[in-house]
């Protein structure tokens, strides 16, 4: 049984298992699909932002005019946004010359575009080499711009040493860009959203269709642990049918083998009870052979009933527990009339004992009979479960056992046929089931009646 048990934790389930998978793909993927589309989004928007402020400073460049080291602008510029002040765009005209003697330059602006009016420039602005062109951004009044610089020499060629070179700026406020930008991100992130949900929504319905058959391979399973089905009978994908087929074949195999095993084992005890009932019956034996042929007919029951029992091939044998322990009321109430047997907790619907009927019947006989016996007037029989433990108690208001007897009843080996009243041989049959069914019996004195409370744990896991 310990071999069909189910590894515990939610990740050993495959459907969990492949949702996280397909999780962690989505949440993966999506988001660097869009960062890399809104990184290059920004890079495309900030090459046409540069392209954009050559083509104006081409403009400005073409009409401007040097003569004798003077500088002549028209009073307007064709763009009609130099023109208009605090545009946003600006153009700007400044020269450097160099001092003799010294390495530094002195900067000398001289001309600004009518936009520039009532601006100070606070950051130096960029003086890339002659025939040169540098991009970039330049905060100006506290806010952020972008500057395309051109760097030309006017002169001829034999006084162009002589002559100092003039550097032509274009400025345009950052916050059109920035708005640009920050609407597409809005956009492709909300697209990215309503994407990424629908890829959730696929890929759960393809789960589902995909663990299908899983899910119905396991509901046919449990029918078939509960007793209520014989074998597999749907039809599955090529990896399953192979695995369901096997197993209807072992399943077919080992209910004829018990069969013939348990039909042998009849035969057996039929042919060795004749015998004995022979002996039984002679007048000439002495007391003490009597008492030995009636132990050796004892033991031999017991040994057939332990040799019967189902487990270790019960998983599939699935019995309601209502069913035999209502039938077992209804009987020993008629047996033993001055105890009242009654449910202290009845067993539901959903409780199953995953093993023989009569293997169940066997333990929950002997235990009520014996409860019976022991009690001056009330028995009850309790059923639980709780986290795959399957629990099973008798309580009587009788004497109880001492611990001495408690341990000497658990202890395997230990003869169970010389305790008190209501504690025969039976406990020896019920002892040696609950071992076969990897189950645990413990001996307590009862909280309720205050007798002796027999429990009976069997662990129902596996059978999920």
């Amino acid at each position: 049984m310990s071999s069909l048990r189910a590894p515990q934790g939610k990740l050993n389930s495959l459907r969990v298992r492949l949702i996280l998978s397909a999780l962690l793909l989505i949440l993966l993927l999506l988001p660097t699909i869009g960062f890399a589309l809104n990184n290059a989004f920004k890079q495309q928007v900030m090459t046409n932002v540069r392209e954009q402020l050559s083509a104006y400073l081409y403009s400005v460049l073409a009409v401007t005019e040097m003569e004798e080291g003077r500088l002549y602008m028209p009073e307007a510029l064709l763009e009609n946004q130099f023109n208009v002040i605090g545009s946003g765009l600006y153009a700007v005209i400044d020269s450097t010359s160099d001092r003799q003697g010294d390495a530094a330059s002195d900067i000398e602006l001289l001309w600004s575009s009518n936009s520039f009016l009532g601006l100070n420039l606070t950051s130096p602005l960029p003086h890339p080499k002659v025939g040169r062109s540098e991009f970039g951004e330049l905060v100006l009044e506290q806010q952020p711009h972008l500057i395309y610089s051109f760097s030309v020499r006017f002169a001829p060629a034999e006084a162009q040493s002589q002559s100092a070179p003039i550097t032509v700026h274009i400025i345009k406020d950052l916050d059109g860009v920035t708005q640009q930008l920050s609407a597409f991100s809005q956009h492709l992130w909300s697209w990215l959203f309503v994407l990424m949900l629908v890829l959730l929504a696929i890929q759960f319905a393809w789960l589902a269709w995909t663990l299908k058959p899983l899910a119905r391979f396991r509901q046919e399973l449990g029918q078939v642990q509960r007793g209520e089905a014989e074998e597999l009978s749907g039809h599955y994908p090529n990896e399953l049918q192979a695995v369901a087929k096997q197993l209807n074949t072992l399943l077919s195999t080992e209910q004829r083998q018990r069969s013939r095993y348990r039909n042998a084992l009849s035969d057996l005890a039929h042919s060795l009870k004749t015998p004995l009932a022979v002996i039984q019956s002679q007048k000439d034996l002495s007391p003490t052979s009597l008492e030995q042929v009636g132990q050796i007919n004892r033991t031999i029951g017991h040994q057939l009933k332990r040799a019967q029992s189902a487990a270790g091939h019960a998983w599939h044998l699935g019995t309601k527990i209502s069913l035999v322990s209502d039938k077992l009321l209804r009987t020993l109430v008629k047996i033993h009339p001055g105890i009242q047997l009654v449910y202290g907790k009845p067993p539901e619907e959903q409780h199953i004992f995953y093993g023989d009927q009569s293997d169940l019947t066997e333990m929950l006989g002997n235990l009520l009979d014996n409860a019976c016996k022991a009690a001056s007037s009330r028995v009850e029989l309790s059923i639980e479960s709780h986290q795959g433990k399957l629990t099973i108690s008798v309580e009587d208001d009788g004497a109880g056992i001492s611990p001495e007897q408690r341990q000497t009843i658990l202890e395997r080996g230990k003869r169970a046929d010389t305790y008190e009243k209501g504690h025969g041989i039976g406990l020896a049959i019920v002892r040696d089931l609950v071992d076969s069914y990897q189950g645990a019996l413990h001996i307590s004195q009862g909280k309720i009646l205050g007798g002796a409370r027999f429990e009976l744990i069997f662990d129902q896991q596996f059978a999920r």
